[in-house]
């Protein structure tokens, strides 16, 4: 018994440990992206207004791309899960439907490349003036909004890889993160593959029910996908994220 205890007390301690460094390497991530992009937004329409003037159809385009692009990510992450992190690029993807071991996963990489063509098109926007340059860098930004949402809502509150705090209260997002819960139960051939719209695609299936009264998994974290536990509830389960502690509650 003393054994067992030992093994347990082992295993939070590492797991406390992953999570703290992966939490230090998100909030340094997002620090530097985030004063980056805010940087560049702020003197890039301050060049832009040096002539007194407001080029009012470029800075529309700009929020416009903005908007779209983050729109849209949303409908690329959902095929690229699909046909290809399902697919072609499982080897890499299965990482993250496995017991993770130590405080990153495989998976961790088309983060990565997804970073680069934002950073490319906030590049080119920031360095050259004009609609084309303004367009790229709306885009570049609005990848980088998504990119940081789908962080916080992921890998925070699904995954409990650090914790998000009050992100956790947010009705919808709660209904996003039991929406990626039964991707991972693999229930409608893996739908919903998308994140935000994780709801909508399981309404198309048919699967809305499932999202209300399905037994749903008290783990979210995919280290513990071995011991889950589940259970069946009349609602959805919520997952409070508060000081790195995953506390389950109905509502």
């Amino acid at each position: 018994r003393a054994a067992a205890a030992r093994r347990v007390a082992e295993k939070e301690t590492r797991k406390r440990s992953e999570r703290r460094t992966y939490l230090v390497a998100a909030v340094m991530s997002s620090l530097g992206v985030t004063s980056m992009a805010v940087a560049a937004v702020y003197y890039r329409f301050s060049w832009q207004m040096e002539g007194g003037e407001v080029p009012v159809i470029e800075t529309l385009g700009t929020f416009a791309l903005s908007v779209g692009a983050a729109v849209g990510m949303e409908f690329w992450a959902r095929w690229a899960h699909r046909a290809l992190w399902h697919a072609s690029l499982w080897h890499m993807h299965e990482s993250h439907h496995r017991p993770r071991e130590g405080p990153f996963e495989l998976n961790d990489v088309f983060a990565i490349v997804n970073a680069a063509p934002a950073i490319s098109l906030l590049a080119y926007g920031f360095f050259h003036r004009g609609i084309v340059p303004g367009l790229c860098f709306g885009a570049g930004l609005g990848i980088t909004l998504f990119g940081m949402a789908y962080m916080f809502v992921h890998d925070g509150l699904v995954h409990r890889r650090f914790p998000v705090g009050p992100i956790a209260d947010v009705p919808y997002f709660r209904r996003v993160a039991a929406s990626h819960k039964i991707h991972h139960m693999d229930k409608f051939g893996g739908v919903p593959y998308g994140l935000f719209l994780g709801p909508k695609e399981l309404e198309e299936v048919g699967g809305l029910d499932e999202l209300v009264s399905s037994p749903v998994s008290e783990a979210t974290d995919t280290e513990d996908a071995g011991e889950e536990k589940t259970r069946p509830v009349v609602c959805v389960v919520r997952t409070s994220v508060f000081m790195g502690q995953s506390v389950p509650n109905e509502f």
